[in-house]
């Protein structure tokens, strides 16, 4: 038992290893093609080669994106907010891609904001240059092109996306079925102005002169679009005036800069009956940017109508007093995450710890502070890598991993090989060397400070009261704050087991070592193997019956290898490679099942009293008089699973419901699903559970993490 964490590095590896032998290849096949469609955009990958794509030839590739009605997408500068189209191109050695020729934009304002976009349907152009060092095969002459893109669709809500792409483009025949849609991008892209242009710094405005626009735009209202970001504030009041041809503008400069350039690229842009035309040129800027203020200094005065203020506290440098109050939240809900269904399985492996060191009070303080640095560590690696895929526009909250099917997968054969263990089939000193068990034998603290990785591992996708709010403060906050939250979570949660540690009242408590442990040891197996029960039905709501069968089956087999590990003699080593090739083979041949998503793709289905949820719904609802009761659950949840099948099973809560005529939705966030996560967003919320009552007039109303039936009787009696 004592191997036991030690061995978990080596065993984690090597099951990704094993998930990585899955033939994904196959299923890539199918979800790798040249269209992509969601519930707000449809984007295809097109090309245009009217002369072929052998060397010394250009060919035009594009991602075109099919918005839904009211949704739009963002220009190279997005304006007050959002983010560009990002377009990563793999290709062939000596095919090299230009620069993307970004459409002409429309300003989309949104309150005082003001950014910068496309609705309906746009094309976003790139040319590839086909340089002799092309080599196509000679049996497959064609060019392969693939794309990973990734786009932020909005409209009342902000949804990022992504997709990848391929195209296999004929090297000697012409590519040009969709050439009139390139031809009608091309006709509509800023045209390269031949008049002058300039800027003036002025105090905080930029004076813009432009020459040489067309004569048909003389004495029209125009618009003017910076391709350097955060140089201007896009949504505050602007003046225009036409001195003769010349058309000129005062606009106000950004309070915080991020860039003080010396020229600036613009689009200048004009609509008449309805036809957007656009004129690009670059402005030589003349006089000198005034300085930035530092981080919480207030801004310079504007001389322009918008007026701007900061905070007292921020102006200070003082931490807001929600910081605290979430620092205390944290600090609370990892002590109560001590006692959320998902930690159970690690606390057998404390327990045996614990009567370990029952004789050795040093033994007992050392692994208290390994087994604690180890929480605290893992939460902070676990909340850094959340907050950078979300800086990467990436939607994600807590808990996200168990929302990848490979993860409850190794996460199914570690509790497995965890409990064949516990059980007494293996011992870890079997398949370690020696010098490796007489390490770990002088380094005792190891064992605790990978129990404490496992326990973070195991407890993220739970949510304990206080935890919630902690959490959806944190993604606001600046990083080192956040990440100050992440290491409060990892302190309140290993406290209790520092002070057991460190406290020889409790020590006295403990039971002697002796024979009972190794009973116990073995009785321990049995929450390991409920574990991987659930998550094997977690898997099942992913990917379906093929896929749990196939976890199943994958299950069987690593036991099956593990056994013939354990077998003495000259049969043991013949045995093991037949195990080891037919554990291969159904991992070949079932495995794609365990990592390819069922269809359909969504979560709740719609019964009798449950429907399921979907954006916008609510405030349809709402809007028709419904008060709306919504819980956001997912399959990983423990304290969801429960609260589904107590309080919100209860009849009298049900009755409750029924009397005040309340739609009850549930959004299952099982699977990634960037909609709920920016719905929970906009609750203050990054993970689940979250249960919440939705009526007219009135702010939503947030109830606990663990549901009792009063509560939830007294907040629906509340409508």
């Amino acid at each position: 038992m004592s191997l036991l964490p030690l061995f978990l590095s080596r065993l984690i590896a090597f099951i990704f290893v094993a998930i990585g032998a899955i033939p994904t290849w196959a299923n890539a096949q199918n979800s790798i093609t040249n269209l992509v469609t969601t519930e707000q955009v449809r984007a295809e990958l097109m090309a245009y080669a009217p002369d072929g794509a052998d060397p010394g030839k250009t060919v035009w590739v594009a991602l075109q994106l099919t918005h839904q009605p009211h949704w739009h997408t963002y220009w190279k500068n997005s304006g007050d907010s959002g983010q560009p189209t990002q377009l990563t191109w793999k290709l062939p050695p000596g095919v090299i891609a230009g620069d993307l020729a970004w459409p002409t934009p429309r300003k989309l304002p949104t309150g005082s904001l003001v950014t910068y976009g496309f609705g309906d349907t746009v094309l976003l152009p790139v040319p590839l240059t086909i340089t002799p060092e092309f080599k196509p095969s000679l049996l497959t002459p064609e060019l392969e092109v693939k794309l990973q893109a990734s786009w932020l669709v909005c409209k009342e809500e902000c949804v990022p996306q992504d997709g990848e792409f391929v195209l296999r483009l004929p090297v000697k025949s012409s590519t040009a079925l969709q050439g009139n849609v390139f031809q009608a991008a091309f006709a509509a892209q800023p045209q390269a102005l031949k008049g002058s242009s300039s800027i003036t710094l002025e105090g905080s405005q930029l004076k813009v002169s432009v020459n040489g626009l067309p004569t048909a735009l003389h004495g029209k209202t125009l618009e003017f679009f910076p391709e350097t970001p955060e140089v201007i504030e896009p949504g505050a009041p602007w003046s225009q005036a036409w001195n003769g041809a010349t058309w000129t503008a005062s606009v106000p400069m950004a309070i915080h800069r991020s860039a003080s350039p010396t020229e600036l690229p613009m689009v200048i842009t004009s609509e008449v009956d309805g036809q957007l035309s656009g004129f690009a040129t670059t402005a030589q800027i003349s006089g000198s940017w005034p300085a930035t203020p530092a981080p919480g200094e207030p801004a310079p005065a504007s001389d322009g109508p918008s007026t701007f203020t900061v905070s007292s506290a921020a102006a200070s440098g003082a931490l807001p007093t929600s910081f605290w109050l979430a620092l205390a939240g944290a600090l609370l809900g990892g002590m109560i995450l001590n006692l959320m269904p998902c930690v159970f399985p690690v606390l057998a492996i404390k327990v045996v710890s614990f009567t370990r060191h029952a004789d050795d009070r040093r033994g007992h303080r050392v692994s208290g502070l390994a087994y604690s640095a180890g929480v605290v560590l893992s939460f902070l690696a676990l909340g850094a890598l959340m907050l950078a895929l979300r800086s990467a526009g990436q939607q994600l909250g807590w808990g996200f991993q168990l929302q990848s099917p490979v993860v409850v997968a190794a996460l199914a054969v570690l509790f497995t090989v965890i409990g064949l263990n516990l059980a007494g089939l293996f011992e870890i000193g079997q398949f370690v060397p020696s010098g490796l068990a007489t390490l770990e034998s002088k380094n005792p603290s190891v064992n605790a400070f990978l129990s404490g990785i496992l326990a973070v591992v195991i407890a993220s996708p739970c949510t304990a009261p206080f935890m919630g709010a902690s959490l959806g403060l944190a993604l606001s906050l600046p990083a080192l704050q956040a990440l100050a939250i992440f290491a409060t979570l990892g302190v309140g949660m290993a406290l209790p087991y520092l002070a057991a540690s460190w406290s020889p009242a409790l020590a006295r408590l403990l039971p002697r070592p002796g024979a009972w442990m190794d009973s116990f040891r073995r009785a321990m197996a049995f929450p390991m193997f409920a574990t991987v029960v659930w998550l094997v039905w977690v898997l099942g709501q992913q990917t379906g019956i093929d896929g749990a069968s196939a976890l199943l089956a994958l299950l069987v087999g690593v036991a099956m290898v593990i056994w013939a590990f354990t077998l003495r003699g000259k049969s043991r080593l013949p045995i093991a490679a037949i195990c080891i090739a037919a554990f291969a083979s159904m991992t070949w041949a079932t495995g794609k099942n365990i990592v390819t998503f069922s269809e359909p793709a969504g979560g709740v289905a719609s019964s009798a009293r449950w429907q399921a949820w979907a954006p916008g719904k609510v405030d349809e609802l709402v809007a028709a008089g419904s008060p709306v009761f919504v819980d956001f659950t997912a399959a990983w949840c423990v304290t969801c699973q429960y609260n589904k099948r107590t309080a919100l099973a209860d009849s009298g809560v049900l009755a409750d419901f029924d009397a005040k005529k309340t739609i009850l939705l549930r959004a299952d966030w099982t699977r990634r699903d960037p909609a709920i996560t920016a719905a929970l967003a906009q609750l203050g919320r990054n993970g689940v559970p979250v249960y919440v009552f939705y009526q007219a007039g009135k702010a939503p109303v947030v109830l606990s993490e663990i549901l009792s039936v009063s509560e939830v009787r007294a907040a629906i009696a509340g409508l």
